[in-house]
């Protein structure tokens, strides 16, 4: 693996996983970083989830134009943009709290303009993958990027959590700010063809309505983005509420800080193994595979104890490895490259729309119903939500276009 590993990490893609590497490090800082610096700051929890609202709220209303953005010009150009424009957003937050010259609107017009770079940098990252690797080398390619996204969230909390103890929550920001000043220059080492030259023979909207029709038109593609929307809604919000509420009352509060660690582990692991299985019906393991996850939020309905909660949570981050990274190939794969961002924009908008919905019901309904009630109920939802897609005959036999000439193991 090593050695095939090592081939892989070559210009043209070495520079960009080097700068997702590093950016991601930063993202996995910042939401303790700025949790800390805005609560030592201001005093008022209120203030922190204005300033997380902020900070999504441009994601999900500028998610569209992002990805026909990304589809019309150069991907890169788009990338080094936004990575640039959030580096220099995050520095004048950091600058701000450093100076003790806080101020609740400057802050969150500084967040707002940090969420709406990322709704221009989500789609231009999946679209430019397979722009810098062979289409034999785009399972391995998103392997070795779920590997370093996952262990970053390992190690980032945790390295953000020492800078606020040791520094204060403005420093930890600034880190942040200088991981995406990092990922501009490791991106502007991409070649410059990785990207479209500059279209302008329709307007922006037509773009994105072209998109929306071609979302549509692939039937696999609708299907499984449908399926991630409904598992966001009755996941998302009932595993990061219900999962330490239930947790905590039956085990104490340590036991939910061993059981994400131990999902943490299983996310870790199956992302390496990715890079060396082979699955001639990706999407037809990814589902199967992704039915995994339910387990967690059926053991939180049916009242398991903290070990078994956790085995559950190692086998479902496995299953949500392997649903992920054989989901991403896919479309690197079978959607045209001129329409990917736009594809893959209205899949991220399907998927982190239904998020806060499922955070705002999930407390009301734990109120109503009991909170076990609704965990395992959401359990059910998400079981079915995950295999549902397998009805469709294009969802169960898309095939791996570089099943055929690869030698590990086939699945």
């Amino acid at each position: 693996m090593l050695i095939t590993l090592k081939s892989l990490l070559v210009p043209p893609f070495r520079p960009f996983f080097l700068g997702r590497l590093v950016s991601q490090l930063g993202s996995a800082m910042a939401p303790v970083a700025l949790a800390f610096g805005v609560l030592n700051a201001s005093g008022h929890a209120g203030d922190l989830g204005v300033v997380l609202a902020a900070e999504i709220a441009p994601q999900l209303l500028l998610l569209l134009v992002g990805g026909a953005v990304a589809d019309r010009f150069s991907r890169r150009a788009v990338l080094i943009a936004a990575n640039l424009g959030a580096g220099l957003t995050q520095g004048t937050v950091a600058l701000v709290l450093l100076t003790g010259h806080y101020s609740l609107p400057l802050v969150v017009g500084l967040e707002l303009g940090n969420g709406a770079m990322a709704a221009f940098a989500s789609p231009a990252l999946r679209g430019v993958v397979p722009e810098l690797v062979p289409a034999d080398d785009l399972q391995r390619a998103n392997s070795v990027l779920a590997s370093t996204r996952n262990a970053t969230r390992i190690l980032g909390p945790t390295a953000a959590g020492l800078i606020v103890v040791g520094f204060g929550g403005g420093w930890a920001i600034a880190v942040d700010a200088l991981s995406y000043l990092a990922a501009t220059g490791f991106l502007a080492r991409l070649p410059r063809r990785t990207g479209r030259m500059p279209s302008m023979r329709s307007h922006l909207l037509s773009d994105i309505r072209h998109g929306w029709r071609e979302f549509r038109s692939i039937r696999w593609v609708s299907t499984v983005a449908l399926s991630y929307c409904v598992i966001n809604l009755v996941n998302v919000g009932p595993w990061q509420i219900l999962g330490p509420t239930l947790t905590r009352s039956r085990s104490g509060e340590a036991a939910w800080g061993m059981v994400l660690s131990v999902r943490a582990v299983g996310l870790l692991v199956m992302s390496v193994l990715m890079y060396r299985l082979v699955f001639r019906r990706p999407l037809r393991a990814g589902r199967l595979a992704g039915a995994l996850p339910a387990l967690p939020l059926l053991a939180l309905g049916l009242g398991a104890g903290a070990p078994a909660l956790a085995a559950c949570a190692f086998v479902g981050a496995l299953g949500l490895t392997v649903s992920g990274v054989t989901w991403d190939t896919a479309i690197q794969q079978h959607v045209p490259r001129e329409v990917l961002s736009r594809v893959s924009s209205y899949d991220d908008l399907l998927s982190y729309a239904a998020i806060p919905v499922g955070q705002l019901l999930v407390g009301p309904a734990a109120a109503y119903w009991g909170g076990a009630h609704v965990a395992l109920a959401c359990g059910i939802a998400y079981l079915a939500a995950a295999l549902a897609p397998l009805l469709v005959r294009s969802v169960r036999q898309l095939p791996n276009a570089a099943a055929r000439r690869e030698q590990p193991a086939r699945v």
